[in-house]
Order: structure tokens, then C-alpha cells, then sequence
């Protein structure tokens, strides 16, 4: 899909009578995840972080509208994920332990899955400070068709309803740990702002960027989890001149 949106945006380009458009394909890999913005106090530590593969591959057009300025637009088809495993205290959860629905204050170890597949448009002021460089800022948006949000509570316990509540101990095992699976809750739009730099030698080149999600990824009303998740990634990758 994204092959073909390059090559449309560039037939389409020339046909317009746009030969000033440059037309530029991508492709890269995101580093990141998806965190609070300061780490609360109900998040002790953070036992691991693992990395999944997370691409992208996309188009770019860029207008020149002065000597060494430009206006961007882009479509990217990209990933986004991680494993992590965090040790919590008096986190709020709502879980499933076998055939019980239990919600309150979690203390003990968490592991959380999350994985995203999107659209994304960017719409990006570009400058050339150099014949070989170009340095982008803009907004962007993305439409989710695929997403996950689900893990496990276990070793530890849980206080249902609040910090005194009932005491139920949740182990590690089928049927003892306390599974969750919030993807449903998920917003299918997201937005943010990105700032990237481009590196070009005659055709082929390289880049960098970085994507700071100005929207949680779950609903507003989702209040399960207390802090709101951003999504945080760089990108890096290369990129090739089509027109």
C-alpha cells in the first residue's frame, strides 16, 4: 500500500504540473514506548524494557515556498511496542483472576504488552539550512487499525476497592495471575508533534526523528489506569529521492 502511494503522489505530482515538488520515500525503525510523563510513585521500578520490531515505511512531498522553505505532507504506514515489566505499589488495576472481576490497589509485579499499527499523516514546516540538510516541525495524526494493550498482574496482592480493602494474593500461574486486556479502550486517532532532520547525498540519504504523542493512547473516560500514556518514539531510517 505505501509503494503504491508512492508512486501516485509522484505520477500525480508531474501530471499536476508541480515540477518543483519533491517526492521523497522512507523507510525506518521507531524506538520508544509508551509512559507517563514522570514516573509516579505507585511505579517502583522498572524491572525490564524490551524492544519489539516497530517499522515504517512512508511517502513525502514536499513544497517549496520559499528560497530555503517548504511545506510537507507525508503518509506512513508504521508500528509501534514494547514489553515491559515494572514492580508497583498501591497502582490501581482492574483484573481477571479465573472466574473473578477484581479492581483495586495492586502491589507486586506487572507486565504489560503493548503493540499499535497506524496511519499517520504529518504536516511539517521544512527548512534547508544546507543544500544536503533539511530540518522539519509539524503536527501529526494517526488512525490506529490494530492495537493491544493487555498483560498480567502477579506476585503480589491486591486491596479491592481501596488501599484498606480486602486482601486477595495473586500468584503467577493460569488462573492465579491477574490478566487484563485493555485494547478495546484504545483511541483509534492519535496526535503529537514531530521534529526531524534529513540527510541527503545525490539521491539516497538518511534521518532522524522524533514523535511526541500530545494524546494518551486510551479514551479520556478511561480511568482504570490512573497516569495518562503518551506515546514516545524516535525514528531512524533512510530515505530516497523519487522525484
Amino acid at each position: 500500500m505505501a509503494c503504491v502511494a508512492m508512486f501516485s503522489l509522484a505520477v500525480h505530482a508531474q501530471q499536476c504540473g508541480l515540477d518543483d515538488v519533491k517526492v521523497d520515500a522512507r523507510l525506518g525503525y521507531n524506538l520508544g514506548g509508551t509512559a507517563p510523563v514522570g514516573l509516579p510513585a505507585s511505579i517502583r521500578e522498572l524491572k525490564s524494557y524490551d524492544l519489539t520490531p516497530s517499522f515504517l515505511v512512508g511517502v513525502d512531498a514536499e513544497k517549496p515556498l520559499a528560497s530555503r522553505l517548504g511545506l510537507l505532507v507525508g503518509l506512513r504506514l508504521e508500528n509501534k511496542g514494547m514489553n515491559v515489566d515494572a514492580r508497583v505499589k498501591n497502582y490501581h488495576m482492574r483484573i481477571s483472576k479465573g472466574q473473578q472481576q477484581l479492581e483495586g490497589q495492586f502491589t507486586g509485579e506487572v507486565k504489560t504488552k503493548v503493540a499499535e499499527w497506524m496511519l499517520t499523516v504529518p504536516l511539517q514546516a521544512a527548512w534547508h539550512p544546507a543544500e544536503a540538510w533539511r530540518l522539519r516541525f509539524g503536527p501529526y495524526l494517526s488512525y490506529v487499525f490494530s492495537r493491544d494493550f493487555s498483560g498480567y498482574a502477579h506476585d503480589g496482592y491486591l486491596r479491592v476497592g481501596s488501599p484498606t480493602g480486602a486482601k486477595v494474593d495473586i500468584g503467577s500461574g493460569p488462573g492465579q495471575r491477574g490478566d487484563y486486556d485493555f485494547s478495546s479502550d484504545m483511541r483509534r486517532l492519535q496526535w503529537g508533534v514531530s521534529l526531524g532532520a534529513d540527510w541527503k547525498c545525490r539521491r539516497m540519504g538518511a534521518f532522524v526523528e522524533l514523535n511526541w504523542g500530545l494524546s494518551g493512547i486510551h479514551r479520556s473516560n478511561f480511568k482504570t489506569i490512573e497516569q495518562t500514556l503518551y506515546p514516545l518514539y524516535g525514528t531512524v531510517g533512510l530515505n530516497y529521492s523519487l522525484r
